[in-house]
């Protein structure tokens, strides 16, 4: 199996759409610093060919700004991957902008709406503990 984890975390007080939305843009950041999770092209009964998936499970959690907030500098001390999606980037519309917005958060006190970790399993057990499944 995979020795690895790969949480995604998205702010329980986000609309359903927003919060697919950010999983979605967290998903891509995660296919591109980890191509090994990536299985086999799919091929249909009529030898159709379709694109990858993800080979490894990929879990949802929900919480609130703190929760997200105690993730990421968890995720920081274990030297996780992590890849976050702040409020003001639902503003900007192409990637220069999302980084420079980005850039411009407090450190210490990001407005994180959404957030994906990927490193050794209990590492990120341990950087999402007390965190809900998404329901």
């Amino acid at each position: 199996m995979f020795d690895t984890k790969v949480a995604f975390i998205v702010r329980d007080d986000l609309p359903t759409w927003q919060r697919l939305n950010v999983v979605a843009f967290l998903a891509t950041g995660i296919a591109t610093e980890a191509p090994e999770i990536m299985g086999a092209p799919y091929v249909d009964a009529a030898g159709h060919q379709y694109g990858k998936l993800s080979g490894q499970p990929m879990l949802i959690f929900e919480g609130d700004i703190a929760g997200l907030q105690k993730a990421r500098h968890a995720g920081i001390a274990r030297d996780l991957t992590i890849l976050p999606y702040v409020s003001a980037m639902f503003s900007t519309y192409h990637d220069e902008a999302n980084r420079a917005v980005f850039l411009a958060e407090d450190p210490e006190n990001m407005d994180l709406v959404g957030l994906a970790l990927r490193g050794p399993k209990k590492a990120v057990d341990k950087a999402i503990k007390g965190l809900a499944l998404h329901k």
